[in-house]
């Protein structure tokens, strides 16, 4: 039965205004009085039953809730006759629990969105070879899985055969598909544009990067701050400290209805419900947005950031080699670039990758007697000839002589930032290769943004050299660089600006930057979502883009704001009526309780208002 009822809320909140509404209609346009009188003595009593249940669930756990409060003020309306107050207090009270939930299931969009994203099915491979259509739940490690054109990817997993193009817009928020060949890894929820792919399982259900999404957004969402820790510790002694206020009134003055009012006007509905609305709609905003928060108390900590540390690659610039700039000492050009793509061609070292991708040449040679000079670079035979493609040393080592023009070209690509990569054939240098980690675009802007929200020290640590290090911080406008640090003098650094007494936010890729990830107030991970990120960071830009990181802290400054302003209207309008009890004529408990449950809305949408948050820079 009890359960029924509290099923029925909205219903009886419904039932409660058309009875309400009959009453008022019989009282004032037919002045028939026992109409209105039995209609809203039924509206007081179907109301207050699921008031009631709560409240008698609430003390059966020994908690003094609000739904105590209301409980006890409407059967004391009831007793002395008050059918219009207690019907009026009821319905507002259920209807600005309808508004609550209403609200919270709003801003929990995200997550069902996400959920509706997931995959339900999968092809999978039976003993006898053929596929069949099952459940995901009944997908295992190891299973080979189809996944044909169209088709969401069900699990995590590795491809074994067949080529395509994968929409991974739903872990990394790139709208580009990406190509996936055999070796490649596929990730659950994504969508395959096209081609035929055979994956074998290697993370399936909650597991899934996909899965375990989802699994951060409904714990940020739970997860309490210390202000709703606070709040309800606060319920738990204010709610009896009312009663006994009312007791204590009705004790003076023998006004039993002074002291319903004062049970009525008491309850702090808007302070309970106001942070709660603010966190989640903030988490709701965010995840909308591709910033994954783990709870209110990430959000209380990063509002108040005043140091960001950066890693330099896979965070500040993209994590990806490219070459810069080329420099031909030979009239035959052609050639000297087809030796040269030829022999690097061979190599999956990446800066050989970045200079066959550059060059993309059509004519390629074979490649003969190749020669890996470790620490240098390769020497083979291509077309007949001896070419050595590596550093200066591996020059010097095959006798080649650096005239003034390539010497003066090497200080120079070295002194902007760039790994160099020599080529020779037969002993005389042809060409010089800049290769360098390109910054991310819009980086700076966003620095300058950041600074604006208030972060006085921008701070970049990276184990690159300091040359390096030094170029990316004056282009950015950094406040500080630092190169050649170990993952364990990054943490030893941040240790010491949080003794100075900053609060630190550490901007890292997820993987080698764990520690300092773990060790600031504020870990935030790039890394499209891996597992490292989720697990070690407080904060996760899912799509590794660097410009989500100024909404992410906008948004948390947005929030923290707005539970405040939730709190002091909430207080304010608790203090306002209790006031008006004692020093006004006018202040009545259905009055009372219709400014009660408007200061509930006020919040509520005050909190709503995050949803729609953008940054103002």
């Amino acid at each position: 039965m009890q359960r029924h009822i509290l099923k029925n809320k909205k219903r009886i909140t419904l039932i409660s205004a058309i009875l309400i509404i009959a009453a008022y209609t019989s009282h004032y346009a037919f002045h028939y009085e026992p109409v209105a009188k039995w209609a809203l003595l039924i509206a007081s009593i179907i109301g207050v039953a699921p008031i009631a249940i709560q409240a008698f669930q609430a003390l059966r756990v020994k908690v003094v809730s609000i739904d105590v409060l209301v409980t006890i003020a409407v059967i004391g309306a009831l007793i002395i006759g008050n059918f219009e107050e207690s019907a009026i207090v009821t319905f507002l009270f259920l209807f600005g629990d309808f508004l609550e939930q209403r609200t919270l299931n709003k801003t929990r969009s995200a997550i069902r969105e996400l959920t509706e994203m997931a995959p339900e099915s999968a092809l999978k491979q039976m003993a006898d070879g053929s596929y069949q259509e099952v459940e995901i739940d009944e997908v295992d490690i190891g299973d080979v899985l189809r996944v044909l054109t169209g088709a969401k990817v069900p699990v995590d997993g590795i491809v074994l055969t067949g080529e395509g193009h994968v929409n991974e817009a739903s872990i990394t928020g790139e709208p580009i598909p990406a190509a996936k060949a055999p070796g490649a890894q596929v990730f659950a929820g994504t969508i395959l544009d096209n081609g035929t792919l055979h994956i074998e399982a290697q993370r399936v259900g909650e597991d899934t990067t996909f899965g375990r999404i989802i699994e951060l957004v409904e714990e940020a969402q739970d997860a309490k701050s210390e202000a709703e820790r606070f709040i309800d510790r606060f319920a738990k002694w204010y709610t009896p400290a009312v009663l006994a206020l009312g007791f204590i009134v009705w004790l003076i003055s023998q006004n039993i209805e002074l002291a319903i009012t004062i049970l009525v006007l008491g309850c702090p509905g808007a302070l309970v419900i106001g942070v709660p609305v603010s966190n989640v709609a903030g988490i709701g905003n965010g995840a909308r947005h591709g910033v994954l928060l783990k709870g209110s108390e990430v959000i209380h900590d990063f509002s108040r950031v005043d140091t960001m540390i950066f890693d330099k690659t896979g965070t500040l610039t993209q994590g990806k080699p490219v070459v810069s700039e080329v420099k031909l000492y030979t009239q035959d050009t052609g050639k000297t670039r087809s030796y040269l793509a030829s022999v690097e061609a061979e190599s999956d070292h990446p800066l050989a990758r970045a200079i066959v991708e550059y060059l993309d040449e059509k004519t390629l040679y074979p490649v003969a007697s190749t020669d890996v000079v470790k620490g240098g670079g390769i020497v083979a035979t291509v077309d007949g000839k001896r070419v050595a493609v590596g550093n200066a040393a591996l020059m010097s080592q095959e006798g080649v002589h650096l005239s003034d023009e390539a010497q003066a070209d090497i200080a120079r690509f070295e002194l902007e930032g760039n790994s160099l990569v020599l080529t020779s054939v037969d002993g005389q240098l042809q060409a010089l290769v800049g290769i360098r980690d390109q910054i991310r675009p819009g980086v700076k802007d966003d620095l300058a943004r950041l600074k604006k929200m208030g972060v006085k020290n921008l701070v970049l640590l990276s184990g690159d050299n300091q040359g390096t290090v030094d170029l990316v911080a004056k282009e950015l406008g950094l406040t500080e660089a630092h190169g050649n640090m170990l993952p364990e003098d990054k943490a030893a650094y941040l240790k010491d600006m949080q003794n100075k007494g900053h609060i630190v936010a550490f901007v890292g890729d997820g993987v080698n930057d764990s520690p300092s990830l773990a060790l600031a107030q504020i870990g935030i991970a790039m890394g499209s979502g891996t597992d490292v990120a989720i697990e070690t960071s407080d904060v996760v830009l899912m799509n590794s883009d660097f410009s989500r990181l100024p909404h992410a802290l906008g948004l948390t400054k947005a929030t923290a704001s707005n539970m405040r302003q939730n709190i002091i209207i909430a207080v304010g309008v608790v203090l306002v009526l209790l006031a008006s009890v004692f020093f006004s004529t006018w202040m009545n408990m259905s009055i009372g309780m219709l400014v009660h449950e408007g200061s509930i809305l006020v919040v509520i949408l005050n909190g709503m208002r995050l949803l729609r948050y953008k940054p103002r820079v």
